[in-house]
């Protein structure tokens, strides 16, 4: 009878919803609009109030600590000096779980702009990490990993 229990707890658990919140997905874009526009405004309390971790594809690579937003953004803003009319589009969010506190999940990401004298579409995903804190959900960590780039 425990067995059954704990399976019913489960099997509700995981059916309860299966895509995150608007205000997760929210996040994510505010984070996607910054790298477009590289407005500071767009990820004002978007991040969490410490413990930040970011992995991204330029160096150093792994940003941390109490500095990890200002560090990522000045980085962000580097990585960004040859590239221009940047676009983000994301598909589906997957593996989305959640507990009171946490959640987690990943989104496909497409980004087209101009690189030096020609296009570009990157393919990617962001996997995301949230924390609810008293003023709502806020992003712990995210890593980035390209899985295309092409050019015409």
């Amino acid at each position: 009878m425990v067995i059954v229990m704990s399976l019913t707890v489960t099997a509700s658990r995981s059916s309860a919803a299966d895509i995150p919140d608007p205000e997760m997905l929210a996040l994510a874009q505010r984070i996607a609009r910054f790298i477009e526009t590289l407005d500071t405004a767009d990820i004002e309390g978007v991040f969490a109030d410490r413990d930040v971790a970011i992995i991204e594809n330029f160096a150093p690579y792994r940003f941390e600590g109490p500095a990890a937003v200002a560090d990522w953004a000045a980085g962000m803003r580097a990585h960004r000096e040859a590239t221009g009319d940047l676009h983000h589009a994301f598909g589906p969010a997957q593996d989305y779980s959640r507990t009171e506190t946490s959640a987690f999940f990943s989104l496909p990401t497409t980004w087209k702009g101009s690189y030096k004298d020609g296009t570009f579409t990157e393919t990617g995903g962001w996997a995301f990490v949230l924390t609810k804190q008293p003023g709502g959900w806020r992003i712990q960590n995210y890593g980035w990993s390209v899985t295309g780039i092409t050019t015409p």
